[in-house]
Parts: C-alpha cells; structure tokens; sequence
C-alpha cells in the first residue's frame, strides 16, 4: 500500500477540504440565482406600512370615531356605576372594552384592506412581484411606500 508522509497527508487534506468547500459555494450559487438576483433592479418592494397608516386620510376619521366612542362609553360608565357591585361594574367594564377592541379592529381592518389594494396597484404599476414590510429588510428592494401614501390620498 502506499505511504503518505504527514506532509502529504496534511496537503491531501486541505485540497480535499477546499474542493468540497467550492462545491458548497457553487451549490449555494445556483440554487440562489447568483449575484445578480441581489441586483438592485429588484423585483420585490417595500413599504413602510406604520408610516402608510398614520398618514392614511382616513386615519383622523377613525380615530375621532372610536374617542366618540370611548367618551360616550365612559359617561355611560359614569352614569350606571353607583347602582352596581363590584362584580355588575367589573363585567360592565369588561363588555365595554370588549366591544370598544371590536369597533378599533373594524376601523383598522377596513384601512389596512384599503391600504392593501393600493400597495397592489403600486406594485403592479412598478412590475414588482413581491411586497414586504420595509421594517423586515436589511438591504435592497424598491420603496413603495410614498407612492402608496400619494395614491391613498388621491
């Protein structure tokens, strides 16, 4: 059998490890298009979706709507709470705020639906074929989020 000194042994090591690490690289190359899908002429947009809902038009109207809400609630309060124990004032508490949560969740669903609908025109205007959160991306993508804030407001 043939006698490999430690130096060869060593030398066969290191091209065997290097061969198999440029194999990982290609591999990892291939599957992830290469480079240029890291090109800025991407085709996944962004957008600032906190900075799109405070500067939703609708947003002022919505929240007076749900302060109207909340003040007529707490006067009612006010009003029925001397008549009650502690158990009626805790589970009138508790349905007001139940059906407060319900009113906010319905005045941001219909926002957030319209916000929604403008971020596909605007994708599908800019041929993008993706859109995610600006908050979840540390590099790259086509900000969207002015052009859904100026359609929203048209």
């Amino acid at each position: 059998m043939l006698k490999l000194e430690k130096k060869q042994v060593k030398i066969v090591s290191v091209l065997i490890a290097l061969v198999f690490i440029g194999s990982v690289v290609a591999l990892a190359l291939t599957q992830s298009g290469g480079i240029a899908s890291a090109a800025p002429s991407s085709t996944v947009g962004v957008v600032d979706m906190n900075k799109v809902m405070m500067e939703h038009p609708d947003m002022k109207a919505a929240q007076d709507k749900l302060k109207a809400e909340f003040d007529t609630a707490q006067k009612d309060f006010s009003e029925r709470e001397s008549g009650m124990s502690d158990a009626e004032k805790e589970s009138y508490y508790r349905q007001i705020q139940e059906r407060l949560a319900n009113l906010e969740n319905e005045e941001m669903e219909k926002l957030l639906k319209k916000v929604e609908d403008v971020v596909k025109q605007v994708a599908d205007a800019k041929g993008l074929s993706i859109v995610v959160a600006k908050a979840a991306v540390v590099y790259g993508g086509t900000d969207i989020t002015q052009d859904v804030i100026s359609r929203l407001k048209k």
